[in-house]
């Protein structure tokens, strides 16, 4: 087992306590691996006073916080710079910022235990340190407001990937929605979209294919010249979800170089739990629609009290076996450097069984191996995927930078 530091052998045993039911060896190689998550929602806590990342919370308070964490042995967590569709020029990007804000925040006051990077050699520097990384991903081009100096400057701020579509078409994207697939706008990307996603391998910034229609998807794997990530994304061959993958994406996807990593909401992963969540969600409909109104001006208020209704009413959920059954297919289909952990932590109304919060992160290490794939595949999977991903869009970045001020569609074409 690699040693990173005397504080990380005290989680180690923190650990061991949470998960005693785990064999060792999968406990020592989920330990000894560097465990990447690239989406978490839990960013708009940060902005709330009251909570501390520091403080264990139960798992009704959310699905994330620095103990539990330790206790998971997640390594390095990408928090999700989010909010939904802003009418109005300037609001997006003003709400990004204060989440971005919230963030670095969040990371001064843990300055002990927490570090934020933007490099996988800051990554790797900071684990071996025995430090929680903090990496920032922008979901939804919507947030840059159509603006390619928004973009440059929120990688100066330390963003590494950003999600081209949320739930709704972009002006210059097509989404694959949540629940039903929008209707097109531009039968994938727009000239401007194809400029973004090059702009964005210019600045070393990975271009995220989840939630992007199937269209979008293929024209950025035309346009882009480093490789993508898919956030938080499943398969379709398990579960037949507008947000999930077909088999020809993840063949594309691998022979680009990308990574899928894997959703756990069982209402994409299960179809069985998506049909019963769609009864529960209409049942349940006008509850939700008096908190929106009720807590219109106090997003705590709203965030405490809908979590108060899923604890009374819990939200459908799925078999931790479902879970693996969309990683088994993944690396079967795109092969073992091409998967990886993308939970959607916070973001999701509930998690498969088993897995509840991050501190059952090692239960999906054992059944992995349980499953029959090498210790070698698990460990890309945990973490080292993603990394080889991040570095070679930070080797094209330095490639494309190197005698060029700015690259585009027309500059390319030339």
């Amino acid at each position: 087992m690699r040693l990173r530091s005397v504080g990380r052998w005290i989680w180690v045993g923190g650990l061991a306590l949470a998960c005693a039911s785990l064999d060792g060896s999968s406990l020592a190689l989920h330990d000894a691996a560097i465990v990447v998550d690239t989406h978490s929602d839990t960013t708009p806590r940060f902005q709330d006073p009251d909570w501390d990342f520091a403080a264990r919370h139960d798992a009704a308070d959310g699905d994330m916080d620095l103990p539990r964490i330790r206790d998971g042995g997640l390594d390095v967590e990408f928090w999700s710079i989010y909010m939904g569709k802003r009418e109005g020029e300037g609001l997006a990007i003003r709400e990004a910022l204060e989440r971005i804000d919230a963030v670095y925040d969040m990371v001064e006051r843990n300055a002990d235990d927490v570090v934020l990077a933007t490099t996988v050699a800051e990554v790797r520097e900071a684990v071996a340190a025995g430090k929680f990384v903090s990496l920032m991903g922008i979901e939804g081009g919507h947030i840059i407001e159509g603006s390619l100096p928004a973009l440059r400057s929120f990688h100066r701020l330390g963003v590494r990937y950003m999600t081209l579509t949320h739930s709704f078409n972009t002006s210059w994207a097509d989404s694959s929605g949540t629940v039903d697939a929008p209707e097109p706008l531009h039968g994938g990307l727009t000239e401007f979209g194809r400029e973004v996603v090059l702009e964005m391998n210019r600045l070393g910034m990975m271009v995220d294919v989840s939630h992007v229609s199937d269209a979008t998807f293929f024209d950025v794997i035309e346009t882009t010249l480093a490789p993508v990530i898919a956030s938080h994304s499943s398969v379709r061959a398990i579960a037949d979800h507008t947000r999930n993958m077909r088999d020809e994406m993840l063949r594309a996807l691998a022979k680009n170089g990308g990574v899928i990593m894997i959703n756990f909401y069982p209402v994409y992963i299960d179809e069985a739990a998506g049909d019963s969540a769609k009864v529960y969600f209409a049942e349940h409909g006008a509850a939700f629609a008096e908190l929106r109104e009720r807590y219109a001006d106090d997003p705590k208020g709203r965030r405490l009290a809908t979590r108060e209704h899923f604890r009374k009413y819990p939200v459908p959920q799925t078999s931790l076996d479902v879970l693996l059954d969309h990683f088994d297919h993944a690396i079967r289909v795109a092969g073992p450097d091409h998967v990886g952990i993308g939970a959607d932590w916070d973001g999701v109304a509930s998690m498969p069984i088993g897995m509840e919060d991050v501190s059952h992160l090692p239960s999906l290490t054992e059944g992995l191996l349980e499953r029959g794939h090498s210790r070698e595949t698990v460990t890309k999977v945990l973490g080292e995927n993603l990394l080889r991903v991040m570095g070679a869009v930070e080797s094209v970045s330095e490639a494309l930078r190197h005698g060029e001020a700015r690259i585009s569609t027309h500059s390319i074409a030339e």
